[in-house]
């Protein structure tokens, strides 16, 4: 009875004891950032071959957009491990009909891309040594997994996704949007005859529309990638009303894409996102990370109302769920 009375006095006396405070698993994941680097020519630049980037989910998952030729192949230090690979369509600068043996070879103008990817691709050969998916639109997946499969690859790794649909790569989901442009495939990755005849003839192969993608990353920010494309009614209706995104990489090279008014436009009037970085500038952008003035990337920076942000090659930004750069830029 007595001990029972003490044990009492002694429970009464103690102060509080409290259970130790975790933040929830979703709190966590929402507070952290998605890392964005682009992997250009040039160390600290944007350059006139630049498309490639990488973002990593604050689970850690990593999508490599558009290797193109400035990816030097799948043992590129910077690359690290890759969960999937963004083809938005199969021209040469973005599938990679070729790639730097290194970077900073040549100049930002006119880098040296003299490694040949050809029948592969540089996209099919990084992602076949990564063991990571490919994740396209249209009949692109049947071309990857041919290019899987003869690398020694799982063909099941190439995943398509048409338009209104989406797939799940870790926390990542990614949903392909239409894009207007063309999407013709060099007979110089057809093994065999019809490439042969393709290429006298002066043709390509088509392998469906090409793509842009929408991806909904574990902190809730919501990025559209746009590949290469002019205006189209799926920048407002789709990337802004249905999903909302906060983050863009817009192509702004002219001629082939839109120029950079018409990128302003969709930033500014379709989209309306928190930052957008451009892409695909066909130029040498930057000097010394600067960006140099009368170039079509200066044009649009001054153009475009939304934070505007500079793809240096090497270097990382970090954006929030509402699309807020919080480092790196």
């Amino acid at each position: 009875m007595q001990k029972t009375l003490v044990a009492i006095l002694m429970a009464a006396t103690a102060g509080p004891v409290f259970a130790q405070e975790t933040q929830p698993a979703a709190e966590t994941a929402t507070s952290q950032g998605v890392k964005v680097t682009p992997l250009g020519s040039h160390d600290g630049e944007f350059c006139s071959r630049d498309r490639a980037m990488v973002f990593e989910d604050p689970d850690g998952t990593r999508i490599l957009y558009d290797a193109g030729r400035t990816v030097a192949g799948a043992d590129d230090p910077r690359l690290g491990d890759i969960d999937a690979v963004l083809v938005s369509h199969v021209h040469g600068d973005h599938l990679g009909d070729q790639r730097i043996a290194a970077v900073n070879a040549g100049t930002c103008a006119q880098p040296d891309t003299g490694v040949s990817t050809t029948p592969n691709s540089n996209s099919a050969e990084i992602a076949a040594a990564k063991n990571a998916k490919v994740v396209v639109g249209s009949e692109m997946s049947q071309f990857f997994s041919t290019k899987l499969k003869a690398l020694g690859a799982d063909p099941e790794n190439a995943q398509l996704v048409r338009f209104g649909a989406s797939r799940k790569v870790g926390g990542v989901a990614i949903t392909t949007v239409p894009a207007v442009h063309s999407n013709g495939l060099s007979g110089d990755f057809i093994d065999g005859p019809l490439g042969e005849n393709l290429k006298t003839a002066g043709l390509n192969a088509y392998v469906g529309p090409p793509t842009g993608y929408v991806l909904t990353f574990s902190n809730g920010l919501v990025a559209y990638l746009s590949g290469d494309t002019g205006v189209t009614a799926e920048q407002d209706t789709v990337v802004s009303k249905q999903y909302g995104a906060q983050l863009v990489v817009m192509n702004i090279g002219d001629v082939y894409t839109t120029g950079p008014t018409e990128a302003a436009f969709v930033i500014d009037e379709l989209i309306k996102p928190a930052s957008v970085i451009p892409s695909h500038a066909n130029e040498a952008a930057t000097e010394g990370g600067k960006v140099v003035a009368g170039t079509k990337t200066e044009a649009f920076m001054q153009a475009v109302k939304a934070n505007a942000y500079l793809p240096l090659s090497g270097k990382t930004m970090t954006f929030d769920g509402s699309g807020a750069c919080t480092e790196g830029c």
